[in-house]
C-alpha cells in the first residue's frame, strides 16, 4: 500500500493552515470593524463565497488564475521559474482557498462574541485598535480560532474537486487521500479504497474530538 497520499494529504493541510489561519483571523477582525453596513454584507460574503461554490468550480477558477498560461501562473513562472497548476504548491492553494470560510467564519463569530464593553472600555484608555486586537480580542476568542483552526485543517484534509481540477491526480506529486480513495475505487481495489476512507474517517473523529475540546475548558461527562 502507498503511504504517499497521507503524507501529502497531511502536509498540504498544515501548509494551508499555516495560510487560512492568519489571513482569516486578519480578515474576520478587518470585517467586523467596517462601519458601512452595505460593504461589511459584501466583504462577509464574498470572504464566505468558496463555501458554497462547487468545488469543481473552485478548482476551475483557481486554474483560470494559476494555469501555466494564467495571469498568476504566468506570473510565478516568469518571475520565479515556479510551475504552480499540478505541482504541490498547487494542492496548498486549493485547500487554503476552499478551507479559508471556515477559518474565517469561526473568527469572526468568537469575536463578535468577546463583550463589546471590553474593547470600549480599552478605547476610552486610550489603547490603539492593533492593541486592543493582540491584547483583548485574541485571548478572549482562543476556544473559536482554534474550533476553527480544527475545522479548516480538516476541511483542507477532505478536498477533493478543486485539487482534482488544479493540481491533478500525479501519485506521488499531488495525489492526496480523496483522491486516492477515487483512484483506487475507479480501479476495482476496493480494499485499499477502503483503507485510505477509512485513514480520512479516524482523521475527522480525532478533528472533531479536538474541537470539542478546544470549546470547553475541561471534558465533560
Amino acid at each position: 500500500m502507498d503511504f504517499s497520499p497521507v503524507i501529502i494529504s497531511l502536509k498540504t493541510a498544515v501548509c494551508a493552515l499555516l495560510i487560512v489561519f492568519p489571513a482569516g483571523t486578519l480578515l474576520a477582525w478587518q470585517v467586523m470593524n467596517i462601519q458601512r453596513q452595505r460593504l461589511k454584507i459584501v466583504m462577509d460574503s464574498l470572504l464566505t463565497l468558496p463555501l458554497v461554490l462547487p468545488p469543481t468550480v473552485a478548482g476551475l477558477l483557481l486554474l483560470c488564475l494559476f494555469g501555466v498560461n494564467r495571469p498568476l501562473g504566468r506570473f510565478f513562472l516568469d518571475v520565479f521559474g515556479v510551475k504552480i497548476a499540478f505541482s504541490f504548491a498547487s494542492t496548498v492553494i486549493a485547500s487554503a482557498f476552499v478551507s479559508f470560510p471556515m477559518m474565517y467564519r469561526s473568527a469572526r463569530g468568537a469575536f463578535e462574541q468577546v463583550d463589546p464593553h471590553l474593547l470600549d472600555a480599552a478605547r476610552t484608555l486610550g489603547m490603539g485598535e492593533t492593541k486592543i486586537f493582540l491584547r483583548i480580542l485574541l485571548p478572549n476568542s482562543i476556544p473559536g480560532l482554534l474550533s476553527g483552526s480544527v475545522l479548516a485543517f480538516t476541511r483542507g484534509l477532505g478536498e477533493f474537486g478543486a485539487t482534482a481540477m488544479l493540481a491533478g491526480n500525479i501519485a506521488g506529486r499531488t495525489r492526496t487521500l480523496p483522491l486516492a480513495v477515487y483512484s483506487e475505487t475507479a480501479s476495482g481495489r476496493m480494499d485499499t479504497a477502503l483503507v485510505y476512507a477509512g485513514i480520512l474517517m479516524v482523521f475527522a473523529f480525532a478533528s472533531l474530538l479536538l474541537m470539542s475540546r478546544a470549546g470547553n475548558t475541561k471534558w465533560r461527562n
